[in-house]
């Protein structure tokens, strides 16, 4: 009998070793078979995952980002505690002490493939799952849903395994976490656990209270449909899954965990991917870099892009033509809704749209969908918000609501006030502007934009009009003929006849028999005048008398590049040109009659801070400084007593010109101080009606002047009395009839 039992231990031996042998030979051919198509881990060695290319203002702050992949890379020692923890405690418990692998959890996730009971979650660690993220390509992860047994899962599994194997061999575990940290997904566009915290939280890592770490360590397995923008009572439950983990593994108490799970989620930040502070001159600069450094570099390393833009000031340029823009298309009445979903058999719980993930704030313009109108009260909701339109929401259409809506019908609305925490808002009726716009400042001594706006809505149109679209100037081009008399000996007080005229047009052309605005004559008027009440028949004599080629010579020497055809019409603004072209021409007046090419960026670094690219102003001598002096002169005449009057509440030193063209298709508005010019224009992208009586007095001049107040405002703080206009030695101040003026010496009254 113990030979017997001897002999079947010897057996059994001999099988386990037979059966271990077999086991170790399989798994040294699947290694075999394998290794070849495994990435080189040493290429982590300089670990750089695509960054953002951030552009900035002059303060520094971030005004537009380029990015396949939104990250902000961070380093180990940025990492808290309380975040090392929470994802630890969630993801994989037992990091700091395995090998990269959990094999009895992996050979749990066999068994439930093989039994077809479903994917056990959590199976694959840290060091897993970034070999899945950082060789998706090599590695693969594509399942065959036909497939009865997943053996396109497993083959990714085992080369998943491999790789985390050797990371753990290269790399220690601090490296590891903090790679993981920078290359996960957390949903909304956001890569990396910085970009995460600053987009839900607007915060850094390093801030980050037990609370908040909790709910990205909690999402990060199903981001998309975990987010709190997306779906709150979920993101809440994951959130208190990880607290209890943390507890679990006594990294925080379970009293901690109870008051952690008591506190509600608080977003402070706004998913990715909206608009920019400046859509239209990010997208400038995104056009110019990508010429000069290629896709790759602007999508993926990080660089740093440093301009000019005053983000104060172009927030209230977006602000002021967004409100002047509806304003003047308010004057003809309210238009019917473009989109009714019940029209469209849409079901009206289930609609979202982008916007409504997050609150509302008061004086916001956001979609909403019309519920019902009871009473001549409308109700409307936003996402999960509601709101009511009450009579005086919609008093400005002179319309029964009755008569202006339909229960599903997508409407704007602007968010007046809140009456409750009960995701209740008062609001008022709003419609899409079918008007455009478009700004832009420049700042005279160095030529950097300060402000670009160009258009309503950079969704609605990626069309930059500030940059793009010619437009016929009006009356804005006649500084230019007035320059061109200046240059040549005509004075302030140089009288020019205001009466009727006709020239030859042309062969078998009738007379052209051009006529003032109001279609009034004042005889032998001044030139200061004639500049200032914008009239035609003195501007157009005076070109006449000057020749076309001088006044053409004249502008395109102040930087009007766009073709300028030589004839008379051109003098009242028949030609077209850019914003940004009558904006810089503008800015030599101020500047002593040196124009600097615009500048759009100053410099561009790599990730690591070094200069790419290092940008100076360019100078252009495009006037003479005594004419420049005597043209801002009368152009401040036009504030003074003209066309702009209106802009004397700034009580600032300010010139420019009101530009306005037949059948009031375009008004423009181009100003200055010492130290900037900002141009603003109004129109149609179709050559079609602003609307009656919309100059650029009416429609131009209150945007730019409510533009200009902020800035003035900030002026006043910082200097000590308002700045001047340099005047050159060679200009003389004298009086006249109308009072002091400015003159080149030797054109003085009673110097002849």
């Amino acid at each position: 009998m113990a030979v017997v039992t001897i002999r079947l231990v010897r057996g059994f031996g001999l099988v386990a070793l037979f059966l271990a042998a077999a086991l170790f030979g399989i798994a040294s051919g699947v290694v075999l078979a394998f290794v070849g198509d495994l990435p080189q881990i040493s290429a982590l060695d300089s670990y750089a995952p695509s960054t953002i290319t951030r552009v900035v203002g002059r303060d520094g702050g971030v005004v537009g980002e380029f990015a396949t992949e939104r990250r902000e890379v961070i380093t180990d020692a940025q990492i808290p505690t309380v975040l090392r923890q929470a994802i630890m405690a969630v993801e994989d418990a037992d990091f700091n002490d395995h090998m990269g692998l959990q094999p009895t959890r992996m050979v749990w996730a066999v068994v439930r493939d093989l039994t077809g009971s479903g994917r056990t979650p959590g199976r694959s660690t840290i060091t897993q799952q970034l070999a899945r993220n950082l060789f998706r390509d090599t590695i693969g992860f594509r399942r065959d849903p036909n497939a009865w047994v997943d053996v396109s899962g497993w083959e990714r599994k085992i080369k998943e395994a491999l790789v985390a194997l050797q990371i753990e061999r290269r790399y220690g575990k601090s490296e590891i976490f903090t790679m993981y940290c920078n290359q996960i997904y957390w949903g909304h566009g956001a890569y990396g656990v910085q970009t995460a915290s600053r987009m839900y939280f607007d915060k850094s890592i390093v801030d980050l209270t037990l609370e908040e770490a909790a709910m990205l360590a909690g999402i990060i397995q199903a981001p998309e449909r975990q987010s709190p923008y997306v779906n709150l009572p979920e993101a809440r439950r994951k959130r208190n899954l990880a607290l209890d983990r943390m507890a679990a593994n006594n990294f925080i108490t379970p009293e901690d965990a109870i008051a952690a799970k008591a506190r509600p989620i608080v977003t402070s930040g706004a998913p990715l991917g909206g608009p920019t502070l400046a859509p239209h001159f990010t997208e400038n600069i995104r056009q110019e870099l990508q010429d000069r450094y290629g896709a790759k570099a602007i999508y993926e390393s990080g660089l740093t892009v440093r301009t000019g833009l005053d983000a104060k000031l172009q927030r209230t340029a977006i602000e002021v033509l967004d409100r002047e823009l509806r304003r003047i298309d308010r004057l003809g009445g309210y238009r019917q809704p473009a989109r009714n979903l019940v029209a469209e058999k849409v079901d009206l719980d289930a609609f979202r749209v982008p916007r409504w993930s997050r609150p509302p704030t008061v004086n916001e313009v956001i979609p909403a969908l019309v519920l019902n109108i009871d009473k001549g009260t409308i109700r409307v909701r936003a996402g999960a918000w509601e709101g009511t339109i009450m009579d005086a929401g919609y008093a400005w259409t002179q319309r029964r609501s009755d008569t202006l809506i339909r229960r599903g019908d997508l409407i704007e609305v602007r968010v007046i006030s809140y009456v409750d925490e009960a995701k209740h808002f008062v609001a008022g009726l709003e419609q899409t502007p079918s008007l455009e716009g478009a700004v832009v400042a420049i700042e005279n001594r160095t030529g950097q934009i300060l402000v670009m706006v160009g258009g309503h809505n950079f969704g609605r149109s990626q069309f930059n009009r500030a940059t793009q679209a010619l437009r016929q100037v009006g009356s804005t081009f006649k500084p230019f003929v007035y320059t061109a008399a200046i240059d040549r000996g005509y004075t302030a007080t140089s009288l020019i006849d205001d009466s009727p005229v006709s020239f030859v047009a042309g062969p078998n052309q009738p007379l052209w028999q051009p006529q003032n605005y109001d279609r009034e004559y004042l005889g032998q008027v001044m030139l200061r005048d004639a500049l200032a009440g914008s009239r035609n028949i003195p501007t157009i004599k005076l070109m006449d008398a000057l020749g076309p080629p001088q006044v053409i010579g004249t502008a395109k020497r102040m930087g009007i590049t766009s073709p300028l055809p030589v004839f008379l019409p051109v003098a009242i603004g028949a030609a077209e040109a850019t914003l940004i072209e009558m904006t810089s021409a503008y800015s030599a007046f101020a500047n002593q009659g040196v124009r600097v090419t615009p500048l759009a960026y100053t410099q561009v670094l790599d990730r690591d801070g070094n200069i790419l690219e290092d940008r100076r102003p360019v100078p252009h001598d495009a006037l003479r400084a005594d004419t420049a002096f005597v043209m801002t002169h009368l152009l401040q005449g036009v504030v003074q007593h003209g066309t702009a009057v209106r802009a004397q509440v700034l009580d600032w030193p300010v010139g420019g010109k009101t530009g306005t063209t037949d059948d009031y298709t375009d008004a423009w508005f181009i100003g200055f101080d010492p130290d900037i010019t900002l141009g603003v224009w109004v129109g149609r992208d179709q050559k079609k009606p602003i609307g009656p009586g919309q100059t650029g007095t009416a429609a131009a001049l209150p945007i730019w002047i409510d533009i200009m107040k902020p800035w003035v405002a900030g002026r006043r703080t910082l200097l000590p009395a308002p700045p001047s206009f340099e005047r050159p030695s060679n200009v003389i101040m004298a009086m006249t009839s109308k009072g002091l003026e400015a003159f080149i010496a030797g054109t003085e009254p009673g110097i002849r």
